[in-house]
């Protein structure tokens, strides 16, 4: 993720977003992760594995850089961590609080 922290949005203590810089060498796993404990207002080292929900791998690889140029289309919803993800190719990683 970078310090693009004037991307990130709160609404209404129900969702959090941030962006996702797809060229910076973090990877998406932990920029989900960072993003879920902040919204979370916890630890990171809380969070269960991220790889619990989803394959991690998988997810990196299909919103990683491709020979053609960066994805321009598409997302990706699940559950993790009693939270609902969407990470979209544009770069935005959303979390939201699942109706209990």
């Amino acid at each position: 993720m970078t310090n693009t922290r004037s991307s990130v949005s709160q609404t209404a203590g129900t969702q959090y977003a941030v962006q996702y810089d797809r060229l910076d060498d973090e990877p998406l796993s932990v920029a989900i992760a960072d993003a879920v404990a902040a919204f979370d207002g916890t630890d990171v080292t809380e969070l269960e594995p991220l790889h619990y929900a989803i394959n991690a791998d998988a997810l990196e690889r299909l919103f990683e850089p491709r020979a053609d140029g960066l994805r321009a289309n598409g997302s990706v919803t699940f559950e993790y961590s009693e939270y609902l993800i969407t990470v979209t190719a544009a770069g935005e990683i959303t979390v939201e609080a699942v109706d209990q």
